[in-house]
């Protein structure tokens, strides 16, 4: 049940493609619809260069269909009042001919796009807006358009809290030193591996300013991933972890606030509202 509370926010959060949403921030953005806060959710593509679904969606087209439906799925789960996309098309991973077609988010005029975002907060009057760190990420095209976009349209809306959604890469080298032990525990049946570690995912526990416990809503998160079942099967490495150690993996979510380092001996603010 949500829980009113004394002074209503509203948390803008912005993604470049349907699933990004649920594996970010749903946490922070259950927590912060059951506390009785305004919850938007703003997504730059419909996804359509992901993994094709057969017999229901096999052409980028139908996919983007798909996958709106899936995002919309998932934001009720995570308590989301709103949900708009932009309608860009998808750029595909660094270095593919994609990136290149000039409807892509990737190619979009920063100017033009950052304004139809700030629309969207000026109407909501945004208190808090996430976007991703300045390499998003991971080096997608589209995470870093939307960093380069939210930006801007954080500057135009005059947001007072910009924060950078990023991930721990310290935990995740932690994290990851145990994962080959796990998946053997886990056996075979799995489509796909747990991702790599690169020097460049994420960034490190120094420069992050906010770590978010979202332990409490995890399940609304797994579900919420969940139904991303184009992208996020049954059998993929995500939800095959068990739910202890699934809580462990995604049960916190890590945000940069560039406006306000965090001291050396300070710890990390616990909550974006």
């Amino acid at each position: 049940m949500a829980v009113a509370c004394s002074v209503v926010s509203t948390l803008v959060c912005f993604h470049a493609h349907p699933d990004d949403e649920a594996i970010a921030t749903g946490g922070t953005m259950a927590l912060a619809s059951a506390a009785g806060h305004r919850v938007v959710l703003i997504v730059a593509t419909d996804g359509e260069l992901g993994f094709t679904v057969e017999g229901e969606a096999e052409t980028p087209e139908a996919l983007g269909a798909f996958r709106r439906a899936e995002t919309q799925a998932a934001a009720s789960i995570l308590g989301a009042h709103r949900v708009e996309f932009l309608g860009y098309h998808d750029s595909g991973m660094a270095g593919e001919s994609s990136n290149d077609d000039p409807a892509c988010f990737a190619q979009a005029d920063v100017d033009e796009a950052a304004e139809r975002v700030a629309a969207i907060l000026r109407e909501e009057r945004a208190d808090v807006f996430t976007i991703y760190d300045d390499h998003g990420g991971y080096g997608h095209p589209d995470h870093i358009a939307v960093h380069t976009v939210g930006t801007r349209a954080g500057e135009l809306a005059e947001v007072p809290s910009v924060v950078w959604a990023t991930m721990n890469r310290d935990k995740i080298r932690e994290q990851m030193a145990g994962a080959a032990d796990l998946m053997s525990e886990l056996g075979d049946a799995t489509s796909d591996d747990p991702p790599k570690m690169d020097e460049e995912m994420g960034s490190p526990e120094a420069l992050i300013t906010h770590g978010v416990d979202v332990t409490s809503v995890v399940g609304a998160k797994r579900r919420a991933m969940v139904a991303h079942r184009s992208q996020i099967g049954d059998d993929s490495w995500f939800l095959k972890l068990p739910d202890d150690i699934f809580a462990v993996a995604f049960g916190h979510e890590w945000f940069v606030d560039p406006a306000n380092p965090r001291p050396a001996d300070s710890p990390m603010i616990a909550h974006l509202l």
